[in-house]
């Protein structure tokens, strides 16, 4: 494989890649934690109408909690904040190497096999991430 087949299918494609998985791990943390907030605060408000409202407020009430358990529950366990940035990291972190790469600059200004190096930190940087995933995939088990 060489030098710009490289960086299109391997390291491109993992931009890519850690970038979506980062965008929609950053959406599903932003929506969860919004309708927590947003149901908790419902709670309170509607429990003023309890004594002098309908009695089916009971039943809102205790459907929103149930839903504010669930959707914490569900955040708890998929670790969507966690995921995106560890994501977000790792592709700004391929971006970084890539331009250090396609520059000359940093540690590859003086590097004599610099396609060799740059490959070996791209499949480091990966295999680092993958590691870390496995990790927060068996804390979710």
């Amino acid at each position: 494989m060489n030098e710009e087949q490289y960086i299109k299918d391997r390291v491109e494609d993992q931009i890519k890649w850690y970038g979506t998985k980062s965008a929609a791990n950053k959406r599903m943390h932003l929506w969860t934690k919004g309708l927590i907030i947003s149901f908790s605060a419902f709670i309170p408000l509607i429990s003023g109408f309890l004594k002098s409202g309908p009695e089916y407020l009971n039943y809102v009430v205790g459907a929103l909690g149930m839903v504010v358990a669930i959707l914490t529950g569900i955040s708890e366990l998929m670790k969507f904040q966690e995921k995106w940035a560890k994501y977000r990291t790792t592709a700004e972190t391929l971006k970084h190497e890539k331009f250090l790469y396609m520059t000359k600059s940093g540690h590859y200004h003086a590097e004599k096999a610099q396609f060799n190096q740059f490959v070996s930190r791209i499949e480091t940087y990966i295999s680092t991430e993958n590691s870390e995933w496995s990790k927060i995939i068996s804390q979710e088990e």
